[in-house]
């Protein structure tokens, strides 16, 4: 038990963080929102992807998607209550900011 306190505050060597599965996405207002948090050794850090397919606007490209890796600094326990907050936040984050997300192209 102190050896696992003291790597944990002194950092264990291996601080890479897991990622876990990626759920499916859910569509929100022509973006996809998908969940892939990040497994910190038991809490699971809200993070994923939010897409927006591009097909059908007369790119180049008929299947180009962009992209955006979209991380928090929330901290949560479980799988299920992670995707809800992921698909929260990146709802209010599409809301505000749009395409902006993307950058200048």
């Amino acid at each position: 038990m102190f050896k696992k306190l003291l790597s944990g505050l002194l950092g264990s060597g291996n601080d890479t963080p897991a990622r876990t599965s990626a759920s499916a996405p859910v569509e929100y207002k022509g973006y996809l929102i998908v969940s892939e948090p990040e497994d910190l050794g038991g809490q699971l850090r809200v993070s994923g992807w939010i897409r927006k397919p591009l097909a059908g606007q007369g790119q180049d490209v008929a299947e180009e998607t962009r992209e955006v890796r979209f991380d928090r600094s929330d901290m949560v326990a479980d799988r299920e209550a992670c995707d809800q907050m992921m698909i929260r936040k990146a709802q209010r984050y599409i809301d505000e900011v749009g395409d902006d997300m993307f950058g200048s192209r």
